[in-house]
């Protein structure tokens, strides 16, 4: 569909222009999410960038991450990116072992992972993420130690690591009920999560959310308290310096605008969803059907979200920040409400399995309660 690169890119400048005209506030974080926003051409995100920042006054440390397949950048592109504002990488690199790419119907990229790292760093690159996956069939723990020690020899400022999950509709879902690929193995899947996060210790990142890990320090060895950023909801927490600002904003169940085909949003009590069809959301944008704000000329589906439903979610998401948490004044400031007197039962039950802790500031997580995170947080749903 690369004939729809250049009139997509209108579409969603004229949806940016559409949405900032009636929202008025700063954004502190922008994120160009996958598919692959590294193929976009760099005339087409110039178009997008102008349309932002005629749209959203921007905080002068604002945050903007996009993802890349590293086998799709150049030294001139990532360049270009740099110019344009972009400042934190995201590398989808998966694996360092060919046949587990294979998987993901992806070529073997260790060399091309090393000079896309490389080149971003010669571009002026000092916030790069790398995504790994683990618990993938077939694979062992050695390989993952392995595909770990060469991601960090890399020397990334953010890691995130992604379990396996097999989503309806995926080839790989599909070989596994026929038998052609083994089931992942959960128990081995955790003893991979629980070596990682003691390997990333010892590499001096922190683990913030389950799945995230940033340096703790920054080149001068100074930790970095959050409230030096210009970030939305302010917080006394102290995260590492290289913690990814954009998604914090999901964690705390904070609102966000989502732009283009199939994007998802959360504004004014709201939840957005456009059409996933690209040829279909450029039809709807060039149409211009008039809609009150926050819905987009290309919504799909919206769901207004209650006051019960807010506080779940704001639990279950909350969960997901291993040292931060849940806090109880946040939630008392928040929704009017004590949060034992909400979740006395099920924090109760949870606390009783050792799967949280309560230290009468916050709800955490406990290690053990990390490695059945799911299971916690259908008590919240």
């Amino acid at each position: 569909m690369n004939e729809l690169i250049a009139p997509y890119a209108r579409a969603l400048a004229q949806e940016i222009r559409f949405a900032g005209r009636r929202v008025g506030s700063e954004a502190h974080s922008i994120f160009f999410g996958g598919g692959t926003p590294s193929l976009t051409p760099l005339d087409s995100l110039s178009r997008i960038f102008a349309a932002i920042r005629e749209s959203f006054a921007l905080t002068g440390d604002c945050e903007i991450t996009l993802e890349a397949n590293p086998g799709t950048v150049t030294l001139e592109y990532l360049a270009g990116l740099r110019s344009l504002g972009v400042n934190r990488l995201s590398f989808g690199v998966q694996s360092a072992h060919g046949n587990e790419l294979a998987l993901f119907n992806r070529a073997p990229a260790r060399e091309e992972t090393c000079q896309a790292v490389l080149m971003a760093r010669r571009a002026g690159f000092d916030n790069v993420n790398l995504d790994l996956i683990y618990g993938i069939p077939g694979q062992t723990l050695q390989r993952w130690q392995e595909s770990v020690a060469r991601a960090l020899e890399l020397g990334p400022e953010h890691l995130s690591l992604y379990a396996l999950s097999l989503e309806y509709g995926t080839p790989m879902r599909a070989w596994v009920q026929r038998g052609l690929l083994a089931e992942p193995d959960t128990d081995l899947a955790a003893e991979m999560y629980e070596w990682a996060d003691e390997a990333l210790a010892r590499a001096g990142f922190e683990q913030y959310e389950i799945s995230n890990w940033a340096r703790t320090k920054d080149e001068g060895g100074r930790m970095k308290a959050e409230n030096q950023w210009t970030i939305v909801p302010p917080s006394s927490f102290c995260l590492p310096t290289f913690a990814c600002r954009h998604n914090l904003q999901y964690w705390r169940n904070e609102p966000y605008l989502g732009f283009g085909a199939g994007a998802h949003g959360c504004m004014n009590g709201v939840r957005c969803s456009n059409v996933l069809s690209p040829a279909a959301y450029i039809q709807r944008i060039e149409s211009g059907e008039a809609r009150p704000f926050p819905f987009s000329p290309a919504l799909a589906e919206s769901i207004p979200v209650d006051a019960k439903t807010e506080r779940d979610e704001t639990m279950l998401l909350g969960l997901r920040l291993t040292q931060e948490g849940v806090g109880k004044e946040d939630f008392r400031q928040r929704f009017g409400v004590a949060l034992e007197d909400v979740y006395a039962k099920e924090l109760n039950e949870l606390k009783e399995r050792g799967l949280v802790e309560w230290d009468g500031a916050a709800v955490r997580l406990t290690k053990g309660g990390r490695l059945v995170a799911n299971w916690v947080f259908e008590k919240f749903v």
